[in-house]
């Protein structure tokens, strides 16, 4: 036990007030030593990079089937775009289960959207990084017609509000995901993917700065966004490993979407 507080308040209290502020500054001193002894790590969430990885994948498909819900009916094309993430995550067997059984928590009409989302901002508010990563993949999934509608916007406003996003930054976010789409190298299904190929218009969009910006503004959009992907950082952040793949993926899509403004402007 930390006594340090105990021992100087006393001889503080001592040389000020004598016995009377000897007394009180053994007190004082006392309540120190017992805010040092506190486990300040509890009152910001847990720490467990493990513990992170399993709250952000489960909460990431029960949201992904809570979205799917917003029109009142899971359409084929959502349930293929949320097969199809699993898909693109490399799922082994157990871990598709554990998506399938929490996407269908998530489209269930009692599901609670707050008291999901409640674990996961207690480990990630501070880790904006991964606040995103779970924006985009949602995102990733309600695009898969190529756009969103209102009732599956309104939830993303609500998910971004828990994490202190307006609603500005979220509709710039579908419209990167959208844009990023185009880059993608394997292709998507649905009418989201662009058959002429990805248009410059789509590539500054993907690094979230308009078409006038200049060479510097356009480096610094892009090494933020690199960084944000960054497969590493993400998992010692605690982003799931099985997750990894989409991060790579989005990595790449802008190198490609920079790579064609560099053509352009350098």
């Amino acid at each position: 036990m930390n006594n340090w507080g105990k021992i100087i308040g006393g001889i503080l209290g001592l040389m000020l007030g004598g016995p009377i502020g000897l007394f009180l500054g053994i007190w004082i001193g006392n309540s120190f030593d017992k805010g040092l002894n506190q486990d300040f790590t509890s009152m910001f969430g847990n720490a467990d990079p493990t513990e992170t990885q399993r709250i952000f994948f489960a909460t990431t498909f029960a949201v992904m089937g809570h979205i799917a819900k917003a029109d009142g009916v899971v359409s084929k094309q959502e349930i293929a775009a949320a097969e199809q993430v699993m898909q693109q995550l490399g799922l082994d067997e157990n871990k598709r289960r554990e998506a399938i059984n929490a996407f269908s928590l998530g489209k269930g009409d009692d599901f609670d959207l707050s008291a999901s989302l409640e674990s996961l901002i207690k480990n990630c508010i501070r880790k904006p990084s991964l606040i995103q990563m779970f924006l985009e993949i949602q995102i990733l999934a309600a695009t898969a017609d190529g756009q969103v509608s209102q009732s599956e916007r309104e939830i993303l406003y609500r998910i971004g509000g828990s994490f202190r996003i307006s609603r500005a930054q979220i509709d710039r976010l579908v419209e990167m995901v959208i844009a990023q789409r185009s880059f993608h190298q394997g292709g998507y299904s649905g009418s989201a993917r662009n058959q002429s190929g990805p248009t410059i218009e789509q590539a500054y969009k993907v690094l979230g700065i308009s078409p006038d910006s200049n060479k510097t503004e356009i480096k610094r959009a892009y090494r933020k966004l690199m960084s944000q992907h960054h497969p590493d950082k993400l998992v010692a952040k605690g982003m799931p490993e099985e997750m990894i793949k989409v991060a790579t993926e989005k990595s790449q899509e802008i190198q490609a979407a920079y790579e064609m403004i560099k053509k352009e402007k350098f």
